[in-house]
Formats: C-alpha cells, sequence, structure tokens
C-alpha cells in the first residue's frame, strides 16, 4: 500500500479528520500502517487527544493486522512485543534482548487482538507498550535445586550441632508457654502434622505439574525455601532452647568425629527430617521447620491456582492450620517458634512476589545490592505469572480420544 492507499482505508473506516495528519504530514504506507500501535498514536508527533478516535483506530488497525499476519511474521513481528532499538519503535535491526545477554526466545503469534498487547504507564500518563516475557530459563531453575538441596544438607549438618549442645532437661527445664502449658500433649499429633504436610506437597506438585510456567513456579519455590531454611540454620545455632516438653529424650548427644556427624546429617537430610521416616532430632526449635514447609506449600498452592477453586484453597489452609495446630498440641515446638516461622514464612513470600510483580524496585541498583539472588532469578520475568495449565507431556492416543 501507499500513502493513497491508505488515506482511502482511513476514509472507509471513517477516520476522514485523521488523513492530512497521517497520510500527508507523516507519510504512512501500509508497511507502518501495519506497525503502528496505541503508544505511537498517543505520543509525538501524532499525539492523538481523542480516547474514542484513538481506540476506534486501534480495532480496525488489529483488524487489518490480523487480515496480514503472514506480512507481518516476514516483518519479524511474531513475538509477544514490538521490538526495540535505541528507545524507538523501528524495526530496522531491533531485538529485545534479556538481562543476561540472550535474545527473547520465547515467541507465540503476533498481536492481533485487542488484549494481546499490555502498557505501562508513566507518571505524566503516557503510555508505552509493556512486553511480557516469562523465559522458563531451565538453567536457572537447575541452580535454584542445587541452591535448596545445599541449604538443606546445611541444615542437616547444622541440627547434628545443636543436638550437641541442647541444654540439660535437669538444669534448664522446659520453658513457660501459655499454649503449651493449656493443651495436653497429644501423642499422635505431631504424625498428623506431617500427614498434612505430606497431603500439601502432593497438591502443589500436582500444580507444579500441570502449570504452563512450571519452572518459573519451581525457582521461586527453591530459592524461598532455601533462604527461609537458611535463615533457621543461623537462629537454631546462635541460640539454644531448653526442650518444650518432659516427653523428649534430649540429652546432650556427642557423635565423635566428624565422619559420625556427616553421617547422621546425611540421614536426616534424606529422611526429609521427618519422624515419619524414622528422624528424630533435637534442639532444633527457634524457628520451627514444619510449620514454614506448610505455610510455604500452603502459600504456593493458593498462589499459583485461579482465584475460583475455593474448595482447593479453603483445603490449602486448613492443612496449613490444622498442621500449626498439631505441632504444638503434641508439644514438640514452643508457640514462639511456630509463630516467628509462620511471619518469616508469610512475609519473605508476600515481599518476594510483590517486588516480582510489580518490578518497580527490581531493576533498581537498590535491588540488586540489597536482594542479588531475586534479582538475579526474577531479572527476566516481566510481570505477573498467570495462571495457565497444560498437558507437560504429549497426550497419549486414548487420551488424545477422550479429551482431544
Amino acid at each position: 500500500w501507499t500513502t493513497k492507499h491508505v488515506a482511502k482505508w482511513l476514509k472507509e473506516e471513517g477516520f476522514c479528520d485523521y488523513v492530512d495528519l497521517l497520510c500527508n504530514r507523516h507519510r504512512l504506507d501500509g508497511t507502518s500502517l501495519l506497525t503502528l500501535t496505541e503508544y505511537d498514536l498517543r505520543s509525538p508527533p501524532l499525539e492523538l487527544k481523542v480516547l474514542g478516535d484513538i481506540k476506534r483506530l486501534m480495532v480496525s488497525i488489529r483488524k487489518l493486522q490480523k487480515q496480514n499476519s503472514d506480512l507481518l511474521e516476514e516483518l519479524g513481528y511474531t513475538c509477544d512485543g514490538w521490538p526495540a532499538a535505541s528507545g524507538s519503535h523501528s524495526m530496522q535491526g531491533a531485538g529485545d534482548w534479556l538481562c543476561n545477554g540472550d535474545p527473547v526466545r520465547d515467541c507465540v503469534s503476533a498481536v492481533t487482538s485487542l488484549s494481546g498487547e499490555q502498557y505501562h504507564q508513566y507518571t505524566n500518563g503516557k503510555y508505552k507498550p509493556h512486553t511480557r516475557r516469562l523465559d522458563p530459563e531451565y538453567w536457572k531453575t537447575v541452580l535454584s535445586c542445587i541452591y535448596v538441596v545445599f541449604v538443606f544438607g546445611f541444615t542437616s549438618f547444622v541440627m547434628v550441632i545443636v543436638h550437641e549442645r541442647v541444654p540439660d532437661m535437669r538444669t534448664y527445664p522446659p520453658l513457660p508457654d501459655i499454649f503449651l502449658d493449656s493443651v495436653p500433649r497429644i501423642p499422635w499429633a505431631f504424625a498428623m502434622a506431617e500427614a498434612c504436610g505430606v497431603i500439601l506437597c502432593n497438591i502443589w506438585l500436582l500444580v507444579l505439574l500441570l502449570h504452563k510456567h512450571r519452572s518459573i513456579l519451581l525457582r521461586r519455590l527453591c530459592s524461598l525455601m532455601g533462604t527461609v531454611f537458611m535463615l533457621r540454620c543461623v537462629t537454631m545455632f546462635v541460640t539454644s532452647l531448653s526442650v518444650p516438653g518432659q516427653h523428649l529424650q534430649c540429652s546432650g548427644k556427642i557423635y565423635g568425629d566428624m565422619w559420625a556427624k556427616l553421617r547422621r546429617a546425611v540421614a536426616i537430610w534424606s529422611g526429609f527430617g521427618m519422624t515419619l521416616t524414622g528422624v528424630h532430632t533435637c534442639g532444633d526449635y527457634m524457628f520451627s521447620g514444619h510449620t514454614v514447609v506448610l505455610t510455604m506449600l500452603n502459600f504456593f498452592v493458593t498462589e499459583y491456582t485461579p482465584r475460583t477453586w475455593n474448595f482447593i484453597h479453603t483445603l490449602s489452609w486448613v492443612l496449613n492450620l490444622f498442621g500449626i495446630f498439631f505441632i504444638l498440641a503434641a508439644h514438640e515446638h514452643y508457640s514462639i517458634d511456630v509463630f516467628i516461622a509462620f511471619y518469616i514464612t508469610t512475609r519473605l513470600f508476600l515481599y518476594y512476589h510483590t517486588l516480582a510483580n510489580t518490578r518497580a524496585y527490581q531493576q533498581s541498583r537498590r535491588a540488586r545490592i540489597w536482594f542479588p539472588m531475586f534479582s538475579f532469578f526474577e531479572c527476566n520475568v516481566n510481570g505477573p505469572v498467570p495462571n495457565e495449565y497444560c498437558w507437560p507431556f504429549s497426550k497419549p492416543f486414548i487420551m488424545k480420544r477422550l479429551i482431544g
């Protein structure tokens, strides 16, 4: 199309008032018309002022883009968002680059719907196209898994150290605790708390398996879980509390040489620190690791499932709260251990996701200094992660016939 064809098209669509501006003054031809965005219409040099005309013109342009999707693909408009070079919206030699220097690879279809393009509002009211990037970056996910495995191993070793330093019950009896003093001990309660954790874990694994962005979710879980447990290593190492109940046989235990300590740490690590697997530890009271796991799994399940899944959300919260109650009813932790674990886990989860979703602080220098791991893992995740689901493997033939 030439500028004359564009002028004719504008008249047919009812935009005669803009023929002079677009065709005569700015010489828009067919190619430039197809690549026109709402940001171009709002910003200089066009600066259209009538909101209704802007929206109607964009609807007509989107229809034209849909009719000429093959041409758009030849021009390189195959990714979610317009490539930019030197701060402009030119197509020549443009490319969108990630913070680690790799080009964007998560390409989808050309923008053909009204909801296909997102905009970020400046403080002056102007808009710019806002590209959502959700690169899975599997290598970062692998690093986060290595990080959490290392932290769990280090936590197991610290648990062996603190077991050697547990105060003698005859010299340091259990501390006063309102809940523990008021509620009689239930012997089977701690096994029920771990059962709640196992059920929550299975629900989370199912959500993770079916979520379209499972790599990002797993990376976030590992980074958060590893960070909380690393903090737990510090707190339980620096302060040794007396055992919370007389039923606990927790006299200081000496494991001898370093190899004996490592073997005990491997036993704790391989048994996930659970009594259901035969692991019994003492001294690791400040703060409750079981509460951390229950709460973190609950928050991830509720965050990454649709808001309409009320049954799953209710079940997740019930398991979380009952699990915490069973921990206290078993007299395995002081109330303050559970409260601090719940508070730290929820705050860290909320702070992390607030920063990740808004990106207002993510690209700043202060974020890179104070939250280096967050900046590393989240620098290429642009905006909130949508709750989209897909089958992780190719469908078997019989399932294709059943569900299509």
